[in-house]
């Protein structure tokens, strides 16, 4: 579903500065895996699936979705698409967000209706769906944003710390959420420092740190608690600044 071949992405900085976010990146996600992208902050988490979704474009290497390169647009049709910090249209209702989703989609009006009561009942937010967004708490507002990403019923979903902002009852919602995509054969791609979520929901696992993948693997395999094997391959990297 996902393949990532010796990709490199550098910014310039202020006064000729140069960072190197991603480094070499070489990554294949299957068709129905769960992988878990970790890493510390500034690793090149959030720049590694905004390459993926070409939001940016890499240096160098290559991107495929799907057997297609990731700069086609048909590559994304069937992608859906949790940002790191969501940003609505906070003067609609989640009924009208969801509604303006699926357009965007090419769905029919019919299939939006069904799409959106089944996915506004999952995330308990049918009791508040003809509300304005801007009256939302920051869970609220996060399960809207994870119900517009799933509206299409994608193939492919990609999360980028989907458990941001959200109260134990919100994270069970999306932890099951998660299950059952995997239980459906969906590919799911999450970012996240909730390192037990990643432990418990994904078959495989990758650690980046500086722009590089440091380790990669199946969870099943774990000889040690994640948080462990996290903690020493950063250590290995020789890593002492935390941003």
């Amino acid at each position: 579903m996902i393949i990532f071949e010796d990709v490199c992405k550098t910014f310039q900085l202020e006064r000729g500065k140069k960072v190197s976010a991603v480094q070499c990146l070489s990554l294949v996600v299957a068709s129905g895996e769960v992988f878990g992208c970790i890493g510390p902050n500034g690793a090149g988490k959030s720049t590694t699936i905004k390459l993926l979704l070409d939001l940016i474009r890499p240096d160098s290497g290559t991107i495929t979705i799907n057997s297609l390169p990731s700069r086609d647009n048909a590559s994304r049709a069937r992608v859906g698409y949790l940002p790191e910090n969501p940003c609505q249209y906070d003067f609609l209702t989640a009924h009208e967000y969801l509604a303006y989703s699926g357009n965007l989609s090419g769905l029919s009006s019919s299939i939006i209706a069904e799409r959106s009561s089944l996915l506004l009942e999952k995330l308990k937010l049918s009791q508040a769906a003809n509300r304005r967004i801007s009256g939302y708490s920051k869970g609220m507002q996060q399960r809207t944003a994870i119900a517009a990403a799933l509206i299409h019923n994608p193939d492919l979903v990609v999360l980028d710390e989907p458990m941001s902002g959200l109260d134990p009852l919100g994270r069970k919602l999306i932890f099951d959420l998660i299950a059952e995509l995997k239980e459906q054969g969906k590919t799911v791609f999450i970012s996240s420092h909730v390192l037990t979520d990643i432990e418990r929901l994904c078959d495989r696992v990758g650690i980046i740190v500086q722009g590089r993948l440091c380790h990669e693997g199946q969870v099943s395999d774990l000889t040690m608690p994640l948080e462990e094997l996290f903690l020493q391959v950063v250590a290995d990297t020789g890593l002492d600044e935390v941003k």
